[in-house]
């Protein structure tokens, strides 16, 4: 197994874990799925924001977090910012 396999494994279970925190079920919260389609609002994309700057160490500029729709977005930049 690669690192890059194990880090965006952990990427998306820590996100996941967060996303469903804020009230989604947890089947619901796939790659595809989108945020909107997950009732999140823009408080929670920041918790959300906040989750991922403590545990992986990345910064996100609010023009980052515009431009993601789906979970996926969301593990796929992160995976980018901490290779």
């Amino acid at each position: 197994m690669s690192t890059t396999t194990t880090t965006t494994a952990k990427v998306e279970r820590m996100i996941v874990e967060a996303i469903v925190s804020f009230g989604p079920a947890t089947e619901t919260v796939t790659r595809e799925a989108t945020f909107e389609s997950l009732d999140l609002d823009s408080l929670d994309l920041v918790e959300l924001t906040q989750v991922i700057e403590e545990e992986f160490g990345v910064q996100l500029e609010s023009a980052d977090v515009a431009d993601l729709t789906t979970v996926g977005d969301a593990v796929d930049l992160v995976v980018a910012r901490t290779s």
